[in-house]
């Protein structure tokens, strides 16, 4: 009998620990192309006319941007001439989509008749029993109403003079890079990281983009591209660090996990290790 647990209790501990997952993350380091982009620890294109922030530190990598109007006059982003091109393939930013908002209100009315009636007998045990029985009729009634608006994608983005907008479409990449210089589920001691050229790059990406200045007969034209340099992986307990949260001298009771490292030209894929057994 004693083995018969023993082996229940040690199945159930596998199954538990088997189904337990790690977290690890692979960090890409970019550059860009054109080295006038970096500033300040910053990603920042600029021109006459406007300014580009890019920001990647997010799963997958976000090549989304801020565009600020320099100028006193309107400016106009062309999104059906625009694209972010990975590894040489070219992704529309204008897909010619229609996003449907709806809301809906509702309201229910309910009323319940109820009654009762006893009933007095001799139970199993021969004793003397009296139980209550309960009786509910009840009737709803229900209504709603709504909306719904339809938003039409734009073609061309106007950026008032001395604004900003968001553009945020793609990720730049979803796929596990895997290199026998790389061990998957790293300890401490086996982090590495995998260095590239532009030659060897995996990934190269960018962003071209078409806009023109109110009242400008000529669009202007341009490309900001850069390309992953260095691809680390790491544990979650060497990537992130435990704080406290402090705000007007109140300090939070519970920490939140924050990551160590956190610059624009970074980004992350976040992964488990589950029952993977591979070594890189």
């Amino acid at each position: 009998m004693k083995t018969k647990i023993f082996f229940l209790f040690a199945s159930v501990t596998l199954m538990m620990t088997s189904c337990m997952s790690s977290s690890y993350y692979q960090v890409y380091k970019t550059v860009p192309s054109d080295k006038s982009i970096l500033k300040d620890n910053s990603l920042v294109y600029e021109d006459n006319n406007c300014k580009i922030f890019y920001d990647f530190w997010s799963d997958n990598g976000n090549i989304g941007f801020r565009f600020f109007n320099k100028t006193d006059r309107t400016i106009f982003l062309n999104l059906e001439e625009s694209y972010f091109i990975l590894n040489g393939i070219a992704y529309n930013y204008y897909q010619n989509r229609t996003f449907i908002n709806s809301k809906n209100t509702g309201t229910t009315s309910v009323s319940a008749i109820g009654g009762s009636k006893s009933v007095t007998g001799i139970n199993f045990f021969d004793l003397l029993q009296t139980n209550k029985f309960f009786t509910t009729s009840s009737v709803g009634v229900a209504s709603s109403q709504g909306y719904s608006v339809a938003n039409i994608e734009e073609k061309i983005v106007s950026i008032p003079s001395t604004t900003s907008k968001i553009i945020s479409e793609y990720s730049i990449n979803s796929s596990l890079y895997r290199d026998c210089d790389l061990y998957k589920f790293p300890t401490k001691n086996q982090i590495k990281t995998k260095s590239f050229t532009k030659s060897t790059s995996p990934l190269i990406f960018s962003n071209r983009l078409v806009y023109k200045v109110e009242n400008d007969i000529l669009p202007t034209k341009f490309d900001t591209e850069f390309y992953v340099t260095e691809i680390t992986n790491y544990s979650e307990s060497e990537i992130t660090e435990k704080k406290y949260e402090e705000f007007c001298n109140q300090k939070n009771d519970i920490p939140k996990l924050y990551f160590k490292d956190v610059t624009p030209d970074k980004f992350y894929l976040k992964y488990t290790k589950g029952m993977d057994s591979w070594k890189h």
